[in-house]
């Protein structure tokens, strides 16, 4: 389990051969046995008895910033939980274990991205014969996908391609099914050219910051990918990881559109496009997290949606380090 320490004053020290955690005058104590990592916010305290015993059962110790961003971590200096994560991950690269990972985030975006579509068309009484084709075509693709085997080397461009072709069916009907107003030629991005892109490339830069995080905390490497290639100061793993959960973005900036309910005023328009102002940003800020704290059903357990994203990538860290036979 992860244990979070996210209340102000909240303290955590060494009772024996258990961490005790101290809010106002209630305390608890926990085994460093059932912990995996420790996580720390919002002026809360640790001893330095407590960092050594989290060191002696690896348990690593993360810092977040107000803004709930990582500044620093503290882990065991000798081979354990997180440089294991990382050593795995990167001896994967070359295997189809790697590419079997690839697969299964590309498959899952585009899934996401042909049910939703589904979802559209069901709820509208007009025929878009268009889209119908094009959730056909995204359907071939994911079957595309899934008969590929290989290495990621000599795949990269073939899933690359496919995942393409599939993002630009989707937006193409994403398109289709919004009012004349705010119909859009294909994605666009800084600056964007249209207020639908806009507000999406928005979104998705608030989305990169959660998936990063998710992937510090679970020990992973954002800087060791597999489909994106290593390029220096480039977070890869981000954006393979990714993928799945852009349509947590998508899906309730495309209901706010299909709405009417984007003004105008919250946008500024720049010499090659648009870029949302700061009454764009108030705006639609809350909408996403609201999308993103809703609760569903996910493996069997009630979650928010948003925290799928560190559930899953524990459960890759897991599967890395063969403490889990799939993820």
């Amino acid at each position: 389990m992860q244990l979070f320490l996210n209340t102000f004053g909240t303290y955590l020290h060494k009772k024996g051969e258990l961490f005790e955690i101290r809010i106002d005058e209630k305390s608890k104590r926990i085994s460093p046995k059932r912990i995996s990592s420790i996580v720390i916010s919002n002026a809360a305290q640790i001893t330095t008895d407590a960092i050594q015993l989290a060191m002696e059962y690896n348990i690593d110790i993360v810092f977040l910033d107000k803004y709930g961003d990582p500044y620093g971590r503290i882990w065991f200096p000798k081979l354990g939980s997180t440089t294991y994560i990382r050593r795995k991950l990167l001896e994967i690269y070359d295997k189809e274990e790697g590419l079997n990972a690839v697969k299964k985030w590309i498959t899952r975006k585009i899934k996401n991205q042909r049910d939703f579509l589904k979802l559209l068309i069901a709820k509208r009484e007009s025929n878009y014969p268009g889209v119908n084709k094009d959730i056909i075509k995204i359907d071939e693709n994911i079957s595309k996908i899934s008969n590929i085997s290989g290495n990621i080397d000599d795949k990269r461009y073939s899933i690359l391609g496919i995942e393409g072709n599939s993002s630009r069916l989707y937006f193409e009907s994403i398109s289709k099914l919004l009012p004349r107003k705010y119909k859009f030629k294909g994605r666009s991005f800084r600056p964007a050219r249209d207020h639908f892109n806009t507000v999406l490339n928005y979104g998705y830069g608030i989305l990169y910051g959660k998936m990063e995080k998710a992937i510090i905390i679970a020990g992973l490497d954002p800087y060791i990918g597999i489909l994106h290639t290593d390029n220096y100061n480039k977070k890869s793993l981000v954006f393979d990881m990714i993928e799945p959960y852009r349509i947590l973005v998508e899906r309730p900036i495309f209901y706010q559109f299909s709405r009417r309910k984007v003004k105008d005023v919250y946008f500024q328009q720049e010499k090659q496009g648009f870029r949302l102002n700061d009454d764009g940003k108030k705006y639609i800020v809350p909408i996403l997290m609201e999308e993103f704290d809703k609760t569903i059903r996910y493996k069997n357990r009630s979650i928010k949606q948003i925290d799928i994203i560190q559930a899953d990538c524990h459960s890759f860290a897991n599967y890395l380090i063969g403490k889990k036979k799939d993820f």
